[in-house]
C-alpha cells in the first residue's frame, strides 16, 4: 500500500507524520501547481468549486508516482466536501485510474469506527500505538500552526526582506527528507529557533488583517496566491483563524471525545446566523466579529466561485462591516482567476486600511489638542 493524500496548505506535513509513524510509505504528491490545477480542471465537471479540481490533480500526479491509495477527510451538513471521497473515487475510475480512497473522519461520539479507520492503516498496531500516533500527529499540526502564526508575526518587522521567507522554505525542503513524528517536531523546533533570531523592528505597529472564509482556499498558498506572504511583505502582520491543527482538534478529535468545543465564533455569529449551515460560514461570521472587537483593521473573506457556505456569509459580512466600522474584502477564487487583479485588489484594500488609521491617528490628534 502506497498512500498519497491532497494537498491543502502544510497538511501535508501532518499527513507524513501520521503514516511515517504508522509505518505506511506515503507518496507525497508535488506542490500545487498550474500543471496541477490543469490535470484536475481536465477530469473535473465545469461547475465543482475549486479545491476539488486540485485535489484531483494531486491524486493523478501521485499515482503517476506509485501512488494506489487516497487518504481524504469527510465533511458532513450542506458543503460538497462531504461529496469529495465518492466524486473523486468515481472520476478517477473513469479516468483509469484506480485507487482505493480511505476516508479519515470522525464519526459523532463514535470512537471504535475512528480507531477502525485509522486500524485499516496501520495493520497490526494496537490501540495503545494508535492512540499515541493519533497524539503525535496533533501536536506536530499545532507545531506547524504555531510556526505559521510567527511568520505572520515577524514577516511585516523583519529588518532584512526576505529573511522570514528563507527560513521557512528552508524548512519545506527539508521536511520531506526526515521521518516520523520526532524528527519533524526538532526540525520544527530548530525553525522555531531561526525564526526567533531575526532582526525585527520592535516600534513598528504594523496593519493587522484577519483572514476568513473556506478553509481550503485560505490556508493553500497556490490557491489564495501567497496572500499571508503578499500581505506580509507590505508590511501588514496577518492572522488566520481557520488552521489545520484547529480543524483536527474542533472537527475531528472532539467530534469522538467527550471534550467541550471552542464555540467563541458561534457566539459571536449569532446575532447574524444562528445555526451552522455547512463549510465554515458560522466560522467566517464569527472571526469577522472577533476580529474588530480585538482591534483589527481588516478582514479578507477568501473562498472558491459557487461555495455556497461562504455566497451566504459574504451576504451577511456587510451588516458586520457596518456594525463594526471594520473594512472587509472580499475574493473568489476559481481556475480563471488572474494573479495581476488579485494584486491590484490587495493593494488597493491595504492602501484603503493605510488611509484609514491616518485619519483616525490625525482626528485623535485633534481631539487631543482641542482638549
Amino acid at each position: 500500500m502506497k498512500i498519497t493524500f491532497p494537498h491543502m496548505g502544510n497538511t501535508f506535513i501532518s499527513a507524513k507524520a501520521l503514516l511515517d509513524d504508522i509505518g505506511v510509505e506515503c507518496i507525497i504528491p508535488p506542490y500545487n501547481n498550474k500543471k496541477t490545477l490543469e490535470i484536475g480542471t481536465k477530469h473535473a465537471p465545469e461547475m465543482v468549486c475549486l479545491p476539488l479540481k486540485i485535489n484531483l490533480g494531486n491524486y493523478i500526479q501521485a499515482h503517476e508516482l506509485g501512488a494506489d491509495t487516497i487518504l481524504i477527510t469527510g465533511g458532513r451538513g450542506p458543503c460538497r466536501f462531504g461529496y469529495y471521497c465518492e466524486m473523486s473515487k468515481e472520476i478517477l475510475a473513469d479516468a483509469s485510474y484506480n485507487m482505493e480512497v480511505i476516508t479519515l473522519d470522525g464519526p459523532n461520539g463514535n470512537m471504535k469506527e475512528f480507531l477502525e479507520r485509522i486500524k485499516k492503516l496501520a495493520g497490526g498496531f494496537n490501540v495503545y500505538k494508535i492512540l499515541k500516533v493519533i497524539k503525535n500527529t496533533t501536536i506536530v499540526s499545532k507545531r506547524v500552526d504555531e510556526i505559521e502564526k510567527l511568520t505572520y508575526k515577524i514577516r511585516p518587522r523583519e529588518l532584512i526582506k526576505g529573511s522570514t521567507d528563507k527560513v521557512y522554505k528552508t524548512m519545506l525542503n527539508k521536511v520531506r527528507k526526515v521521518n516520523g513524528s520526532r524528527e519533524i517536531l526538532q526540525l520544527l523546533s530548530e525553525t522555531k529557533k531561526q525564526l526567533m533570531e531575526i532582526e525585527i523592528d520592535k516600534e513598528l505597529i504594523p496593519l493587522k488583517v484577519g483572514i476568513v472564509g473556506e478553509i481550503y482556499t485560505t490556508i493553500d498558498p497556490f490557491a489564495n496566491f501567497h496572500i499571508d506572504f503578499i500581505l506580509g511583505n507590505m508590511g501588514v502582520e496577518v492572522d488566520r483563524a481557520v488552521t489545520v491543527s484547529g480543524w483536527i482538534i474542533e472537527h475531528m478529535l472532539k467530534n469522538i471525545l467527550p471534550t467541550k468545543k471552542d464555540l467563541r465564533y458561534r457566539q459571536a455569529a449569532e446575532p447574524y446566523l444562528g445555526r451552522m449551515i455547512g463549510g465554515h460560514a458560522q466560522e467566517t461570521l464569527g472571526n469577522t466579529v472577533l476580529y474588530a472587537k480585538n482591534g483589527f483593521d481588516g478582514v479578507v473573506q477568501i473562498y472558491p466561485l459557487t461555495c455556497m457556505p461562504e455566497i451566504v456569509a459574504q451576504s451577511i459580512l456587510p451588516s458586520i462591516e457596518r456594525d463594526y466600522d471594520i473594512s472587509i474584502l472580499t475574493l473568489i477564487i476559481d481556475e480563471m482567476t488572474g494573479e495581476a487583479g488579485y494584486m491590484t485588489r490587495i493593494e488597493a484594500f491595504v492602501d484603503l486600511l493605510n488611509k484609514r488609521r491616518e485619519r483616525f491617528e490625525v482626528g485623535k490628534n485633534v481631539a487631543l489638542f482641542r482638549s
